[in-house]
This record gives structure tokens, sequence and C-alpha cells, in this order.
């Protein structure tokens, strides 16, 4: 199965009318960005199925999840692991990040850990290597912090500057320590990152 109709089915699994608050359920189908409080959005379904693609996750994975939000991208990313994979998903706003969690255990997906973020250091370098990372919100340069959190080959799909980038982190000894590949794919906007 290529990776676009492994996201479908992705999305087919994890409805995201689940993962919203009750006064915007009624809006789950529109492919628009929704606002899920704290100045917080659940992203706009095009964009996480594009964003998924560029990821290409496979079952088995470990997949960092920077930006979780109300748990929707979380539960996706669980479903493409499937329960040989783990995703550990990492929400700034507490308040968040304990609806994200409600809504990821509700949602039956056991290989998903939605975490309040920690304080100081962006991503979970002390949970790395990861050989996925999905960033939810907009770096104003590319997180290198984040790059050094991928395994060797590694992905990381981030929107940098207003633009979506795919960086795939090189081999050893074959490439220089932290080099990565970027490629890319097309404008986007996000809240900010936190620490980006």
């Amino acid at each position: 199965m290529d990776p676009a109709d492994r996201v479908a089915a992705a999305f087919a699994a994890q409805p995201r009318r689940r993962f919203l608050p009750p006064d915007v359920r009624g809006s789950a189908a529109w492919d628009a960005p929704l606002a899920i409080g704290y100045g917080q959005t659940n992203s706009q379904p095009h964009t996480v199925g594009d964003m998924l693609v560029l990821l290409d996750v496979a079952p088995g994975m470990r997949v960092l999840d920077v930006g979780a939000g109300s748990g929707w991208t979380s539960a996706l990313l669980g479903e493409l692991t499937g329960p040989d994979g783990w995703v550990l998903a990492l929400e700034i706003v507490p308040e968040l990040a304990a609806f994200g969690a409600a809504n990821v255990e509700a949602a039956g997906v056991p290989c998903v850990r939605l975490v309040r973020a920690g304080q100081g250091a962006l991503g979970a370098p002390d949970e790395a290597p990861f050989d996925r990372i999905l960033v939810s919100a907009m770096a104003s340069e590319l997180p290198l912090s984040l790059v050094a959190q991928l395994a060797p080959g590694g992905v990381m799909v981030a929107p940098v500057a207003g633009t979506m980038l795919r960086v795939v982190r090189g081999f050893p000894p074959r490439d220089a320590p932290g080099e990565a590949r970027v490629t890319e794919h097309g404008s986007y906007q996000f809240v900010p990152l936190v620490g980006g």
C-alpha cells in the first residue's frame, strides 16, 4: 500500500470529529483549521494528509509528534505505526495536553502516549532517536535540535518560515554528523512553535 492509501486508511479509522471540542464538532468535515481553545487549532485535514504522506510512516516506527493539540495527528500516527510502533506526542498547553490524552485514550490507540511538553527543551532528546518527527507548529528557522533527535535516515516534516520542509537525516560515516537533506513542499501557515 502506498503512503497516500495508508494515510487515507488512518483517516477512516480516526475521524477528526472525535478529537474536537463539542462546540466545533459540527464543522469537522470542513477542510479548514478549527479552533480548539488556548489560541490553538486542529489543522486543516488536507494539510494533515499532505504532511503524513511526506512523513511516510511505516509500521513499527518510533515517532515524535510535536504540537499534538487535541490528539488527532497523534492517533493518525498511531494507526500508521501499528501496534509494533510507538508514538510520543507532546503538547505545551497543559489543558490541551489533558484534552488530547483523553481523546487518544478514547480512540483506543495504545501505542500513543500524549503528554505535556517539557520546559526548556524542544522535543524529547532523552527518548531519541526517532524514525519520524511531525511538527505541527511554525518554526522561524529549521529546528536543528529536532533534526538531532532523528535516527540516521530518519525523516522530519515541519513548517518553517511559511514553507513545508521534509528533512532526511544523513547516514554516518558517509555523511557528516548532523547532515541532512532538505526539500520544500509548498506554503503553509501554522501557529508558532514555542522554542522554534
